[in-house]
This record gives C-alpha cells, sequence and structure tokens, in this order.
C-alpha cells in the first residue's frame, strides 16, 4: 500500500524544493493537501510522480513542480480573489484555498465539475464553477490573480481582461519545445507580459491558436 504522506514528503522535498521554489506558503500548501483524493481511483499511485498527471477527458494535473513555480510567480496575498481557469479535479483550487481569501474554480466538463465539487466540499472558501475555459468566468471578475491550468497557445486576451488593476495572469505559453511559462500583469488597459521559467503543459480545449490561411 502507498505511504501518501510520505510520497507527498517526498514530491516537496525532491520536486519542489529543488527547482527554486522557496514561498513557504506554497510548500506548506503542498504538504497539506492530499492530491490522491484528487485522482481517478485507479490512478491514486500517480498523484505524486514528476509527471502531469491524467484525471480523464483528456486532461491532467500540472506536474508538481510546473504548479508550484507558477503559483509562486503570481505573487499572492492572503486577501487575494483568484480564478483557477481548467481546474479539473479541483487539486490546484484546494492548493489556492490555504493561500488565498477567495478560489473560482472554473471547468468546462461536466464530470470533472462535479468530481471537483464533491472533492471541494468541505473548502468553504472555493467555488466551482461550469463554463467555456477561454471566455473565463466574467460573472466574479474582477480578480487579483487569474491561474491557467495547462498551455495555451496565444495569450488569453479574455482571461487578461478579468483582471483587477495590478492583476496578474500565469500559464504556460506554447504547445510543444520551447514552450514558457509566463506571467502577465495588467496596468491600466494594457498587459505586459514576461517568461518566468521553461515549462511544458497539455493544452487546455479552446486555447489552440487560430488557423492562419495563406492565398
Amino acid at each position: 500500500m502507498t505511504d501518501f504522506a510520505a510520497a507527498r514528503r517526498h514530491m516537496v522535498d525532491g520536486q519542489v524544493r529543488t527547482t527554486d521554489v522557496t514561498d513557504l506558503r506554497v510548500i506548506s500548501a503542498l504538504l497539506e493537501v492530499p492530491r490522491e483524493r484528487f485522482m481517478p481511483p485507479a490512478s491514486a499511485s500517480l498523484a505524486y510522480l514528476d509527471l502531469d498527471v491524467p484525471v480523464g477527458a483528456s486532461r491532467r494535473l500540472l506536474k508538481p513542480m510546473v504548479l508550484a513555480k507558477l503559483i509562486q510567480a503570481a505573487e499572492l496575498v492572503a486577501t487575494d480573489r483568484v480564478l483557477d481557469a481548467g481546474c479539473a479535479t479541483g487539486y490546484t483550487a484546494a492548493v489556492l484555498a490555504r493561500i488565498v481569501g477567495q478560489v473560482v474554480a472554473l471547468e468546462q466538463d461536466a464530470g470533472l465539475v462535479k468530481a471537483a465539487r464533491e472533492a471541494l466540499s468541505s473548502q468553504p472558501n472555493v467555488d466551482v464553477v461550469n463554463g467555456a475555459l477561454a471566455e473565463g468566468w466574467p460573472q466574479g471578475a474582477p480578480y487579483d490573480v487569474v491561474v491557467l491550468e495547462g498551455a495555451t497557445e496565444a495569450v488569453p486576451h479574455a482571461l487578461c481582461q478579468q483582471l483587477k488593476d495590478g492583476g496578474r495572469l500565469v500559464c504556460v505559453l506554447g504547445s510543444g519545445p520551447g514552450s514558457k511559462a509566463m506571467l502577465y500583469r495588467r496596468s491600466g488597459g494594457e498587459v505586459g507580459g514576461r517568461p518566468v521559467f521553461d515549462a511544458s503543459a497539455a493544452l487546455l480545449p479552446g486555447f489552440a491558436k487560430t488557423p492562419v490561411f495563406a492565398f
């Protein structure tokens, strides 16, 4: 039988701390949240591996290192209201909820919405909502932070427009070699971004680049 508590500590010590994640709030949250509870039962043993773990419907949880570094890059504060776009089964929302004041966890797949609501039922500061990921959740905007749980091939302008002035969005930009984790910040009506580390992630539905036809 897997010792999940030990596996969780090994994940943090071997995958997270060793990749320049120094925010103690992020480390503490990762140690507290039982990732295996957000996995399909048959895949629970994969919960703490250094990979993007499948959770059904062609969706994956971000590998722990990428998730930790994205959250750290967002520079969260305790009063933040965060949109977790592409929450899947709710693991990242549970981590965020231990750091910030309110999390809106957005998912478009009905099966994953059900799983997330069940897994997060005891988390009072998380609201799981059902809608198209690429459209964000304007009903709850503006947000201090948006965490996009996967890759996008283009700047997610619709989500950036749901940020407060000074708000931050973190995501993985690109779907192949050379992809980067990005930090975008809104200042007035403008949004600027910069790469923060090399990363890869599964492309989220609705975030593929629109094909351009040349004649």
